[in-house]
């Protein structure tokens, strides 16, 4: 009669003789106590964890699934040995989820794997030499519990990444949802607890930033870890709102200076509270057309405020040249606004208009034939400053 190698008996669902599988299983309490016990002596945080409860769920993880190898190894008719079972899957799968939810990484779990199989082969293999496995059931046993070993800390491997996933959108859908509580102005009491079922921490103040929505995720990994994000806001098709944590005095300009060339627009630090306020501002600034810091912005933004009364304003302004063309309208408009700001330094309004200073002089005397001595007036002059300050 032939001879079945190790390898024809894996495929037939058998590897180990039945007295050496009773014999490694009446050893696998002790195993599980060497596994624990070298997890603890090797990796430094598991010392509390392991020596309590979560000591004995590893304990009798461990039994299960070293227990469901060793009954495939020895004889489940149509099982490959190498492919652990559902229960054992599935409790690999809810271990890496708990180690996940403990805040350890994966290097951890895969090294307590490691040193989980170097434990169980010394003594599993010990047993089986002694009860009578020959060496080349030996090899192929080694080389199977190794394989059943990385199919299991493959599925733990996913259940942390999988812990970690479901935790991240969670907490993003909870810090979503805080953001739209600070944009719509909720009660306060609405707001702070929003912020403590995100694990929040409220800063002192929140900046809000327009960013173009090709840009959020650069954007976001340039800045603080607890900034705050809303994609989709009324309004703004084409742009995100972001509020950052604590970007007021010398942090400001370090953070604005590593997203600079993002498009973005910053509206001004304000209490965590009240970042309505740098919202609105951002985004009228946006609306405007003006990029980076709104401070500034400043002139530009007051000026602009209220749209229709400026421009009743700068038409009662301009309101002695109105019966002149369009040509000297914009000359002399021009004129007097640089004479205003440079404080009737005719020289400077020269370089400024590029004209020659004569020419300056001749329009400045029409300018007082129109206007007689209101140009004198403080308050026709503030009218002035106003209505001219807000023209490009």
């Amino acid at each position: 009669m032939a001879t079945v190698g190790p390898r024809e008996r894996v495929s037939q669902g058998v590897l180990l003789p039945a007295e050496s599988a009773e014999a490694i299983r009446a050893h696998l309490p002790s195993v599980a106590d060497d596994v624990v016990a070298a997890i603890i002596a090797e990796i430094p945080g598991y010392e509390d964890d392991l020596g309590g409860r979560m000591g004995s769920t590893i304990r009798t993880a461990v039994q299960m699934a070293l227990g469901g190898f060793l009954s495939l190894a020895s004889g489940r008719r149509g099982s490959d040995p190498r492919t652990p079972t559902a229960p054992a899957v599935e409790g690999a799968y809810a271990l890496g989820r708990g180690e996940a939810r403990s805040g350890r990484s994966t290097a951890a779990l895969l090294s307590a794997y490691r040193i989980g199989a170097r434990v169980s082969w010394r003594e599993m293999s010990g047993v089986a030499v002694a009860s009578g496995l020959d060496a080349a059931q030996t090899a192929s046993f080694a080389e199977l519990v190794f394989a059943y070993i990385d199919e299991l800390s493959a599925s733990s491997v996913a259940g942390h990444d999988d812990e970690l996933a479901t935790a991240g959108r969670a907490r993003e859908q909870l810090r979503e949802r805080l953001a739209r509580h600070l944009l719509d102005e909720a009660p306060a009491e609405t707001v702070t607890l929003a912020a403590e079922e995100a694990g929040w921490a409220p800063p002192s103040t929140l900046t809000a930033l327009v960013v173009p929505s090709p840009q959020v995720r650069p954007v976001l990994s340039a800045l603080p870890p607890g900034t705050l994000a809303v994609t989709d806001v009324a309004g703004l098709d084409d742009a995100a709102v972001l509020l950052v944590p604590d970007c007021h005095g010398s942090a400001r300009s370090t953070t604005l200076g590593r997203v600079a060339d993002r498009g973005v627009v910053a509206g001004p630090a304000r209490p965590w509270t009240d970042v309505r306020r740098s919202v609105d501002r951002a985004r009228r600034a946006h609306a405007l057309g003006l990029g980076g810091d709104t401070e500034e912005h400043l002139e530009q933004l007051v000026l602009t405020a209220d749209p229709e009364a400026l421009a009743d304003l700068r038409a009662r302004a301009l309101a002695p040249l109105a019966d002149l063309k369009p040509a000297a309208v914009e000359k002399l408009t021009a004129t007097l606004r640089s004479w205003l700001l440079h404080q009737g330094r005719r020289e400077d309004v020269a370089a400024d208009l590029f004209v020659h200073p004569q020419t300056v002089r001749y329009r400045l005397q029409q300018l007082r034939e129109l206007y007689g001595e209101d140009l004198e007036d403080p308050a026709t002059v503030l009218r002035l400053v106003i209505a001219l300050g807000a023209l490009p």
